[in-house]
């Protein structure tokens, strides 16, 4: 048995009204008592306590993470500053900065915009063929 199971045991059986074991059996700063310390700091880890993080790291919350990480909607609050101001710039100028942003590539061009094809009407008109045929085929 070694020393200390045997001071605890008689620390144990003691009467209690005796108080603290015999001075003989206690021993003072040197001696054995720091060899134990050494002994109690090579023990084997709590099991509440992880090595491998580093000192003073505090463990956080997985839940608490994953609601800071979140994706928080801005909609809201976009479309309330959006609406707040009523200053409308001018259509060329907007048009302006559409264009000093807009790409090179011809993907980031806009599509071409087709001119609007007027109906294209004959300069004849039904009598003119009339008269044509006849001149032509010699039909009356």
């Amino acid at each position: 048995m070694s020393a200390s199971l045997l001071r605890r045991g008689l620390e144990l059986l003691e009467a209690p009204g005796r108080g603290k074991a015999l001075p003989a059996l206690q021993r003072g700063r040197d001696g054995l008592r720091a060899a134990g310390t050494v002994r109690r700091r090579k023990r084997a880890p709590d099991p509440g306590r992880n090595k491998a993080t580093v000192k003073g790291r505090v463990v956080k919350s997985a839940i608490e993470e994953y609601h800071k990480k979140k994706a928080v909607n801005h909609l809201r609050e976009n479309l309330q500053y959006m609406l707040k101001g009523r200053f409308v710039a001018d259509k060329a100028i907007t048009e302006q900065v559409l264009a000093q942003n807009r790409g090179r590539k011809s993907k980031d061009q806009p599509p071409k915009k087709a001119a609007k094809k007027k109906p294209e009407g004959t300069v004849f008109t039904e009598e003119d063929f009339r008269k044509f045929e006849r001149e032509y085929f010699g039909r009356p």
